[in-house]
């Protein structure tokens, strides 16, 4: 274990890192972590490497629980899921994670830039986001905050490649938050049962994924709402259909139910697993 404390300030380009990563550049910043695209000299490869403070670790051994839930995603294997290839831990409690370098267009910027996906588009994602969620719930993990920015493409017809698996309920579990706490997700991604406190899960996944797929298509979530409560009072109801949020847009029936199941206020009314989502939007016809 390196006895070098991690200080986020001091990643600049140039600085190596743990003996090992050399910073190139900053890519991104979110609330628990800075993420910052890295060479890696002992493999000799670009990496993105996510690197955790100290200071967000209250407790002895969080840190260590942290950096084992993430070691667990280094077994996951599908071109669908960005692979987790080192994690550092300092005395300090701060950490690093390393993955492969993932395509740097996330799936919200190519929203942006280009609008709705067609719903022949959006359900090849939907497959290969499928098959890579499958992955990792075979593995017993679960990612917790599916949502365009983690979702990643590379160049067209590349694939889709999902990113930061593991990161929330990594968290929740090494915090000892216990069973229910405050919803740690994206609220409009969310499933109604994480407003109420359960932990991200399989079936929460799923449900981010079919939101997901709703926007890619409409334009926008399904779920009116200005602020939390409004959000979670709309998805105790049935899931609005996608001509009510987007007249202009002619999404096919087979898609849509498909996309729908995965959007029930009740667990039992969803897909069970990653597999049976994927062969609905194999066989929907359109």
């Amino acid at each position: 274990m390196p006895d070098t404390g991690l200080t986020l300030f001091d990643l600049q380009p140039g600085k190596v890192v743990g003996g090992r990563f050399e910073v190139v550049r900053s890519l991104r910043q979110a609330g628990m972590s800075q993420t910052f695209e890295v060479r890696d000299r002992e493999a000799k490869a670009a990496r993105e490497l996510l690197a955790f403070p100290a200071a967000l670790f209250e407790a002895e051994g969080q840190a260590e629980d942290f950096a084992g839930v993430m070691r667990a995603w280094r077994a996951v294997e599908s071109p669908h899921v960005v692979r987790v290839r080192e994690v550092v831990r300092f005395q300090d409690g701060s950490l690093l994670v390393a993955t492969e370098l993932p395509p740097e267009t996330t799936l919200r910027d190519r929203l942006k830039e280009r609008g709705p996906m067609t719903p022949k588009d959006a359900r090849r994602l939907g497959i290969e986001l499928c098959e890579g969620l499958a992955a990792a719930h075979a593995q017993g993990l679960v990612h917790g905050d599916i949502k365009p920015y983690t979702i990643h493409l590379g160049a067209p017809n590349a694939g889709a490649v999902i990113v930061d698996g593991g990161i929330t309920p990594g968290l929740w579990s090494a915090k000892h938050l216990g069973d229910r706490t405050m919803l740690i997700g994206t609220p409009y991604y969310a499933p109604v049962e994480q407003f109420g406190g359960e932990a991200p899960s399989v079936q929460s996944d799923l449900y981010n994924l079919a939101t997901v797929l709703y926007e890619l298509v409409v334009g926008q979530v399904p779920w009116a709402g200005r602020n939390f409560l409004e959000v979670f009072q709309a998805k105790l109801g049935a899931p609005p259909s996608m001509k009510s949020r987007a007249p202009k847009i002619d999404v096919p029936a087979a898609f849509e139910e498909v996309v729908l199941r995965g959007l029930q206020a009740s667990g039992r009314e969803r897909y069970p697993n990653a597999d049976e989502f994927q062969a609905a939007l194999a066989k929907a016809r359109l």
